[in-house]
């Protein structure tokens, strides 16, 4: 019996990213989230007759960036169009965008992966404005309508396609990651996937190995998380598979996820470009943009995740992965930067960073903006622990008291009594007492058996509070076990 065609995936993405303005792209309306519904609005946003549009600056300028940043070119003459299709919260009955001439094309994003290095294309970054919102929630007579909030109308979008280059649903997953840490490091997208300012569409098709041409592809939309667009790629692979393999062909469609029940569910046959009925907007003169502008914004571009992460192991010495970690995040990287400035210690800073700040933020789903400690007051706690006045496992307890509430570690050592304990008179009475209440574990390091010596540490730790210095812990109970050996 034949064995069952083999399938390679094929997925491209589109990412729509929000750009950091404090107006949308054609008005002067906020942009802010989470304002009462359809409180910022104008008739340029709502789409009434005779409003004009006029483009904002700051955007140009930000979707430049981007550009740069994605090793793009930047068109010295970019041209909006009307994007026809009907939607109930597209006021105009149109979205203003831009199709055939598009403001940067042809980068490409090299990164190193786990599995290697990777290097995905970048077809085109053109911009566009969002549209409003549908919500069809609540009870009563809002069972049976849908309500339209428009405060997301008019805002700016940056729309980044790739090639169909990916070709698993974790390196779509990881590619979309390093692409939101490069618009987070140069500050163009706030990275906010739940409030809906960084979201992502996956095309996946799937074809037979060595076949060159390209299958039916399905696009999966509006995936505002990592984890989402492994999962919803993961299914959409086994779905075309399955169907494929019983005869049955794939449909060109858009389809939405459900993690509720793990699979994608049809929301409608995909639209080609034709259907959108695309013509140059006659309200928008074209955008031109000259070299010096490009050359401006060039010079102003900060320094991107990959070029961080080198620095910050070349002239930190931090290992691979906790440079990784914290080179995806501009505010983590000041962070970490001002806490090694004072503790003089960039390696048990970059582990504290790694360690015990991300821990607290997690717990607290809190930003690194918003951290209870200080990082001049961090790099002071590591100072002291460098300095053998506190123990690491004590410092752990004298951050968390410092994160709850803001006093600096000095005042909390010292009206707590938690200085390390570095007197050996003091410790070897401790190590005797240890030693003298488990005559077994002697015996066992006797015996040979090194990690008995752990369970002597942990006996004194714990006597001491955790107070005790370890290393001279360790030295004290080897020196006492050997003289109880030659007895």
């Amino acid at each position: 019996m034949a064995s069952p065609t083999a399938f390679e995936t094929v997925i491209g993405l589109e990412i729509h990213a929000q750009l950091r303005t404090e107006t949308k792209i054609f008005c002067g309306c906020s942009t802010r989230f989470g304002a009462a519904p359809n409180t910022h609005v104008c008739p340029v946003c709502l789409g009434l007759p005779g409003a004009l549009p006029v483009l904002n600056r700051r955007v140009v300028d930000l979707a430049i960036r981007a550009g740069l940043a994605l090793g793009c070119t930047i068109q010295t003459r970019s041209i909006f169009a009307r994007k026809n299709y009907f939607y109930p919260d597209l006021p105009k009955g149109y979205q203003i965008s831009q199709y055939e001439h598009p403001i940067a094309t042809d980068g490409v994003l090299s990164y190193e992966a786990a599995d290697g290095p990777h290097s995905v294309r970048i077809l085109r970054v053109h911009l566009e404005e969002d549209a409003g919102k549908s919500l069809h929630v609540g009870s009563g007579a809002s069972d049976r309508n849908s309500y339209l909030d428009f405060n997301r109308s008019g805002v700016p979008l940056v729309e980044i396609v790739t090639h169909p280059d990916l070709r698993s649903p974790a390196a779509a997953a990881d590619f979309f990651a390093r692409l939101r840490a490069i618009l987070l490091a140069i500050d163009v997208n706030d990275g906010n996937m739940e409030e809906g300012s960084l979201r992502c569409d996956a095309n996946v098709s799937i074809r037979p190995v060595g076949q060159a041409e390209l299958g039916v592809k399905v696009e999966v939309k509006n995936l505002n998380s990592f984890r989402f667009v492994q999962r919803a790629v993961e299914h959409e692979i086994v779905r075309q598979t399955e169907r494929c393999r019983g005869g049955k062909r794939i449909v060109q469609e858009s389809r939405q996820w459900d993690d509720a029940s793990g699979r994608t569910v049809a929301m409608r046959s995909k639209e080609e470009a034709h259907d959108y009925r695309y013509f140059p907007e006659p309200d928008l003169p074209p955008v031109e943009v000259s070299e010096e502008w490009v050359a401006e914004v060039r010079e102003r571009l900060p320094e991107l995740p990959d070029a961080r992460k080198g620095r910050l192991i070349r002239d930190h010495g931090l290992s691979p992965d906790d440079a990784a970690q914290i080179a995806d995040s501009p505010s983590l990287t000041r962070f970490f930067e001002a806490t090694a400035g004072v503790a003089s210690n960039a390696r048990a800073a970059g582990n504290w960073v790694t360690g015990e700040v991300t821990r607290r933020l997690k717990q607290d789903g809190a930003s690194i903006d918003a951290v209870g400690v200080t990082p001049e007051a961090l790099g002071r706690l590591l100072a002291m622990v460098d300095a053998g006045r506190l123990s690491a496992s004590a410092a752990k307890d004298v951050f968390e008291v410092m994160y709850g509430t803001g006093r600096e570690a000095e005042h909390i050592v010292r009206t707590e009594g938690l200085s390390q304990i570095g007197d050996e008179a003091e410790l070897r009475e401790h190590v005797t007492a240890a030693i003298g209440q488990h005559p077994d574990a002697v015996a066992r390091f006797r015996a040979g058996n090194e990690g008995t010596l752990g369970f002597f540490v942990g006996q004194v730790m714990r006597a001491t509070r955790g107070r005790a210095n370890p290393i001279l812990v360790n030295e004290l109970l080897r020196s006492e076990l050997a003289s109880r050996d030659t007895e």
